[in-house]
């Protein structure tokens, strides 16, 4: 059994490299195109819409635009769709791998929501779709003639899911849940509206036919929307690394913050792209955005050390609890840990607890009994160069302690 951890905890490690990496690619792609777009010189004749020259690498490319289409369609024709296919695959499977199978851990909150596992996985997974439909019905709609006001809506859809994931999963995972939902309308984007429209041009110009600009328009609205959902979703896939995020009452509250300061920051690059000026006002906007939210996580949004020493142990907590000799153990993770791992560390000047980790009693310690397995362990991750001197004895204990517990 304690192979599976070890390498369960390798199996997350590389779908998350495959996931970065994949995301980079996707990322670059989009953002390199809008910015493309809206630079494009469009005072020129001919039958392009625009054309730009652009130098990189020791060589130059001139670079045309065609409204609908060129007259006559290339042999070679690269699309772009597998860099969003392989992110959200990636991302699916972390979700899968992390938060599915490890639901007792990161995923239910039973102060929130005491939920079976299976009905965790259900509303994970069903809100996903859930959002994209909601999503896809508002832009089908006659808003998707008044983009303003459908980004107001989609913007409503998303602090209503931020708060909604709020009041079920634990911290961690209700942001990172609200950024795989913006994913998935990003990538349902691409996958169910850009690539077909696109297709539809091309299968009309091979045919004969003209094309009709309205796919080249509602393909524009879709990837209009993912530029500027894109650097939101980073910070919510970055956020579960930092506790301040996650760990408050209030995080459903930051998260809808994060999407404004995304809108601000596009604002001003594609305002730079398209020379339009360089609107500094949206980086004051950002900041006051960001010491709002700095403001917001300073506030407890856990339970106090008597109310966590009050509540129940779960099913998993209590096979780790009801081992032999879990006393010593306990002795060992309050003396070498608890000093960092608490509500209040005592550890120099630290505020708050790293990753969100609490280890001071039996609850805490028994919830993180696979965390404790691994980083102090089987590995000597913590503490950091050892600096509270775990003995290799007592780290021999804490693997025979998990090992019986799993």
């Amino acid at each position: 059994m304690y192979d599976l951890a070890i390498l369960w905890d390798w199996l997350a490690f590389a779908v998350r490299w495959l996931h970065v990496i994949t995301a980079v690619a996707w990322i670059g792609s989009s953002f390199y195109f809008i910015a493309l777009d809206l630079s494009l010189n469009r005072d020129i004749d001919g039958p392009a819409d625009g054309e730009e020259w652009q130098v990189h690498g020791g060589g130059f490319y001139h670079i045309q635009k065609y409204l609908v289409a060129p007259k006559a369609m290339p042999e070679h024709l690269t699309w772009f769709k597998w860099e969003s296919y392989s992110t959200w695959l990636s991302g699916f499977a972390m979700l899968a791998v992390v938060y599915w199978a490890g639901a007792e851990l990161f995923l239910i909150d039973p102060s929130k929501a005491d939920l079976a596992i299976w009905q965790a996985i259900f509303i994970s997974a069903t809100s996903l779709a859930v959002g994209w439909l909601i999503y896809d019905y508002l832009c089908k709609s006659p808003l998707g003639n008044t983009p303003t006001v459908l980004m107001v809506l989609l913007f409503v859809l998303l602090v209503a899911m931020s708060w909604g994931y709020n009041q079920v999963f634990t911290g961690r995972a209700a942001l990172l849940h609200l950024g795989a939902f913006t994913a998935t309308i990003m990538t349902a984007n691409v996958f169910f509206i850009i690539m077909p429209n696109q297709r539809i041009v091309v299968a009309d110009l091979k045919a004969g036919r003209t094309p009709d600009p309205k796919y080249g328009k509602i393909a524009k609205l879709r990837s209009t929307h993912n530029n500027y959902l894109t650097l939101p979703v980073i910070f919510l896939m970055l956020s579960n690394h930092y506790p301040l995020a996650f760990g408050t009452q209030y995080a459903w509250i930051i998260a809808a913050l994060v999407f404004l300061m995304g809108v601000t920051i596009r604002h001003y690059f594609n305002s730079m792209h398209a020379r339009k000026g360089k609107p500094s006002w949206t980086w004051a906007v950002t900041v006051i955005l960001f010491l709002i939210i700095a403001w917001l996580s300073s506030q407890r949004g856990y339970d106090s050390y008597e109310e966590a020493e009050a509540r129940e142990l779960t099913a998993y907590e209590q096979r780790f609890a009801s081992v032999e000799g879990y006393d010593e153990i306990h002795d060992i993770v309050i003396g070498r840990c608890s000093m960092c791992h608490a509500r209040e560390p005592v550890w120099g000047n630290m505020q708050h607890a790293p990753k969100g980790v609490f280890l001071e009693t039996t609850g805490d310690i028994t919830k993180h009994a696979r965390q404790i397995y691994l980083q102090a362990g089987v590995s000597q991750a913590m503490p950091p160069a050892n600096i509270t001197h775990i003995e290799n004895e007592d780290r021999a204990k804490l693997i025979a302690w998990y090992r019986a517990g799993s």
